[in-house]
């Protein structure tokens, strides 16, 4: 079985005490207060933005004005006069998300060495959105959990289950004999998504911008497919055929 951590288990950019992640902005806020498996430590917030959430009694609140909420977090950040700072989702294992989802017809999605957060939180935005199983992505070569992160994915980090793994290759194989048809997104395959895909249960595999999938990652791929786009355009940002072939794959 292949082991993988979940999210977040490195520090980030924008962490209090004890690499805690720091979250910013409604959605994400509101969505982790909502999580039963995540733990918010403290908060931070304006009166007013307070007092449009339900916060649990034990939970330490800090009133703060707009200014003191600006300096807790990146330059520019909408912070939205909320700002609370949280555990770390506990792991998961590959082998427990795909037997969650041995007896339905999800599509899972697998990141190559996509690092920046906002792609990977609009990525996971787009899978709370059409219903995917999980993403997996290496350990290494993935973003942490970060305030950044949790504004792109709106509310969808607490949402989209997220297997950390240490091999991809190694996972790609257990994914393969869980019953995935593996199909690699690459400009340069003949046939498009649709044909590839055909009737089968997909695990779509997507590299980063620019270089792609690596070799060994492709090696690993049951077939190779592209997204039908105009010859006007070279390609497509990753979070944006995440979310295309997620399409493609539920509307069968």
């Amino acid at each position: 079985m292949s082991k993988g951590l979940r999210r977040g288990h490195r520090p980030s950019g924008n962490t209090g005490s004890n690499n805690r992640p720091r979250f910013w902005g409604r959605h994400a806020v509101t969505a982790a207060l909502a999580n039963p498996e995540r733990r918010v430590r403290k908060i931070w917030g304006t009166r007013e933005a307070l007092a449009a959430l339900e916060l649990p009694p034990v939970l330490p609140i800090t009133y703060a004005d707009v200014a003191d909420l600006a300096r807790m977090v990146p330059s520019d950040a909408p912070h939205q006069g909320i700002v609370i700072e949280v555990d770390p989702l506990e792991e998961i294992w590959l082998g427990d998300l795909l037997e969650q989802g041995a007896n339905d017809r999800r599509p899972l999605l697998v990141l190559d060495h996509v690092t920046d957060p906002h792609n990977v939180g609009a990525i996971l935005r787009s899978a709370a959105a059409f219903d995917a199983l999980g993403i997996v992505t290496q350990d290494r070569h993935a973003p942490p959990e970060s305030g950044s992160l949790a504004r792109a994915a709106s509310g969808a980090l607490e949402l989209v289950p997220w297997v950390r793994v240490v091999n991809l290759a190694r996972a790609l194989d257990e994914i393969g004999e869980a019953g995935f048809w593996r199909i690699g997104l690459a400009g340069e395959a003949k046939g498009t998504l649709a044909e590839v895909m055909g009737d089968t249960r997909p695990a779509l595999v997507l590299g980063a911008e620019g270089e792609g999938m690596r070799h060994n990652t492709a090696a690993h791929c049951d077939e190779l497919a592209r997204l039908p786009i105009s010859p006007r355009v070279e390609s497509l940002n990753v979070s944006n055929a995440a979310a295309i072939a997620l399409y493609a794959a539920i509307s069968r």
